[in-house]
């Protein structure tokens, strides 16, 4: 299974939060299942560190693929498509980091690895 993961998932994956649920946690050590970050999510983690919202223990251009590749998890870059695809959505939820990765998981068909409620009221299938 091709499975999109949420910024939150990442961050908590990386540093074995207990706030990950053993489902996620199985379904995330599975070999058979590829993992994609999107670049929305890379983009969200650089701002948040910016703003000192968020602290990592280097520079998100070295941490973020650093874990990418550690982790085994792919990039999901941004397509014209998905940013196009936003405009279809429902203004459910306003962030727009986690509008684009409702798209990307739409229009590519991978369920999103999120605790995200908001999320999950888009016709998106999340696993938590």
């Amino acid at each position: 299974m091709r499975l999109i993961l949420d910024t939150h998932a990442f961050l908590w994956w990386i540093v074995d939060s207990p706030q990950l649920s053993s489902r996620v946690r199985d379904v995330m050590r599975n070999p058979a299942n590829e993992l994609f970050l999107s670049v929305a999510s890379a983009w969200e983690i650089a701002i948040k560190v910016n703003l000192g919202r968020l602290r990592l223990p280097d520079r998100p251009d070295r941490f973020i693929p650093g874990q990418l590749m550690k982790n085994a998890i792919e990039p999901l870059p941004i397509e014209m498509s998905h940013a196009l695809y936003v405009s279809r959505l429902q203004a459910i939820h306003r962030d727009p980091f986690d509008r684009i990765i409702v798209a990307q998981s739409i229009l590519e068909k991978m369920p999103v690895v999120t605790r995200d409620t908001d999320i999950a009221k888009y016709k998106v299938k999340t696993l938590w």
